[in-house]
């Protein structure tokens, strides 16, 4: 049968011990491989594998063994308890074994795990275990975790609770890292949390999150609005040695200091004003816009907003200034406003 997401969610936390087989197909290697050894953890338990109750059979030995399958799922184990068999890199040319094996599968029998990347809808492989009742098809796309993946992840990382701006966080993060980075940082942030129940806020998972170029351009736009203007170079030549262009850094500081106006204009002050900004802004970000807003004011925001964009109009035109020159004294001069 062909599990819907909710359905597969729930079988990957808790695996049904009367499938005879099951076949979890996508693009994505890493979140398959995930998923595969949640699969057999839960189906044979945590030491399957150094008891002898997994065997592992490559799609390529059963092209030249077809018997190995049927074999491999009828043999007695050593040690009692579950047995899987996992055949990874499944193909529709091995569609007729595992037919086979799933007609001869008897309780009792070592259950079936099969591997795959992306499989059409006419794929015989995915025919066959979705049209079989004692067996299941999954398919993995690039969505995003949904909150109860990102739960289950946190729980298995035994990572306390997070409150509504770690959460938000998370789901942000989510969004942005590929599956196999974000379980990664989630299992950081496991450590990082390691003996303290506090709920995990986005602190914490800023302090474990990976750097990327969007975080140094961050770090970069909070130095030029809090006026610590010796660091502005320093983060410069990082920017610049990971591709930056200057005219992208000139569209990213003209972007925050647009919003910090927006937030200085509120009627209800920085706090609110901060609440209405789309797409929403979270955790300790949220914290230092609304600061910065504050400080800085309305109309040393509209003099800041009017020398980036001089500085943008430059960078466009057919002068020969230097452009990282250029950005770098604008965002100097920016940084010498913020301490007046």
């Amino acid at each position: 049968m062909k599990l819907s997401t909710r359905d597969a969610a729930a079988f990957f936390r808790k695996p049904d011990p009367k499938v005879a087989g099951a076949l979890i197909w996508g693009d994505d290697a890493m979140r398959v491989a995930q998923r595969r050894a949640e699969v057999i953890a839960g189906l044979a338990g945590p030491q399957a594998e150094t008891e002898m109750r997994l065997t592992r059979l490559p799609a390529a030995d059963l092209r030249r063994d077809g018997a190995a399958l049927i074999d491999a799922v009828k043999a007695q184990g050593f040690f009692p308890g579950p047995r899987v068999v996992f055949v990874e890199g499944a193909t529709d040319s091995l569609a007729p074994l595992f037919d086979a094996a799933l007609k001869d599968w008897r309780p009792g029998d070592a259950q079936i795990l099969a591997t795959a990347a992306q499989l059409p809808a006419k794929s015989a492989l995915r025919k066959l275990f979705e049209a079989q009742p004692l067996a299941v098809s999954i398919g993995l796309y690039d969505d995003p975790p949904g909150p109860e993946e990102i739960a289950a992840m946190l729980a298995a990382a035994q990572v306390p609770e997070p409150d509504a701006d770690g959460r938000a966080l998370l789901t942000e993060l989510s969004r942005a890292l590929d599956p196999g980075a974000f379980r990664q940082m989630i299992e950081k942030l496991g450590l990082y949390k390691h003996g303290n129940e506090s709920a995990t806020t986005a602190a914490d998972v800023a302090s474990v999150a990976p750097r990327s170029t969007e975080a140094d351009a961050d770090a970069l736009l909070a130095v030029v609005a809090e006026g610590r203007a010796p660091q502005i170079a320093a983060l410069l030549r990082r920017l610049y040695a990971q591709g930056t262009t200057p005219v992208s850094l000139c569209i990213m500081a003209l972007r925050h200091f647009r919003q910090l106006h927006v937030v200085a204009c509120d009627p209800g002050g920085p706090g609110q004003g901060i609440a209405r900004l789309r797409p929403p802004v979270w955790g300790p970000r949220r914290d230092a816009m609304a600061r910065q807003a504050s400080g800085w004011g309305r109309d040393r925001l509209e003099r800041a907003v009017m020398l980036l964009i001089e500085t943008d109009l430059q960078l466009r035109s057919a002068s020969r200034a230097p452009a990282q020159a250029l950005v770098e004294r604008a965002l100097i001069r920016l940084a010498m406003m913020a301490r007046r």
